[in-house]
């Protein structure tokens, strides 16, 4: 299979440290949006939305949207709970990792990030703090009580949640005042299959 995406976004991060997790074999190809090349019409034929990342499988067969991949790879797999509730628990961390958590975290660190700050994007950016705070909060809430974000095991619950936390700090986010969120962050880096984004960077990405 091949994923299409950049791995300095949490959304194609998702994918490549789950795959590493299951031990997947894969070609990655790196796709610069910036450049636009999510837009040209060989990508759009495989995502007219001409977002990334973009999963072709074998047969040729693509899916879209980070989250949808992730269940797709992860059925029959540990990262994947089978009861109903526990599977309903994940999807209800990935909503909120959609809805909640990245339009505030995930946009505050590319206007921080990949535009360099401009002056026309500030009042954007320093409006996304108090949601990306309450987020983090949210966060914070669930793992003082529960060692993963759906319950006792690593789900892909925590790898939608992990992708732009760990580098929340880019957008601005000061992450000392949750300590059970930074002590989350250790356990999923721990696992002994664990990836890092800086581990697969091309020499052309911001830093």
């Amino acid at each position: 299979m091949r994923v299409y995406g950049d791995i300095a976004s949490g959304n194609c991060y998702k994918i490549k440290l789950l795959l590493s997790l299951l031990g997947q074999d894969h070609e990655w190809q790196h796709v610069d949006i910036l450049a636009g090349e999510s837009e040209t019409p060989e990508f759009l034929a495989m995502n007219p939305n001409g977002k990334i990342p973009v999963l072709v499988l074998d047969d040729g067969e693509t899916l879209s949207e980070s989250n949808a991949i992730l269940h797709y790879l992860a059925e029959g797999t540990e990262f994947l709970p089978d009861g109903r509730l526990q599977r309903a628990r994940v999807l209800q961390w990935q909503f909120f990792e959609q809805y909640s958590h990245e339009p505030y975290i995930a946009v505050a660190r590319f206007i921080h990030k990949y535009l360099g700050l401009p002056d026309d994007k500030r009042a954007d950016y320093e409006a996304r703090q108090a949601g990306g705070y309450k987020a983090l909060r949210v966060m914070e809430n669930q793992l003082e009580i529960t060692p993963y974000l759906a319950g006792r095991h690593y789900t892909i619950a925590d790898i939608s949640l992990y992708a732009y936390t760990h580098v929340a700090r880019e957008g601005g986010f000061d992450l000392t005042p949750f300590p059970a969120v930074c002590s989350w962050l250790g356990k999923v880096r721990s696992h002994p299959a664990h990836v890092t984004m800086e581990q697969f960077l091309p020499a052309t990405t911001p830093v």
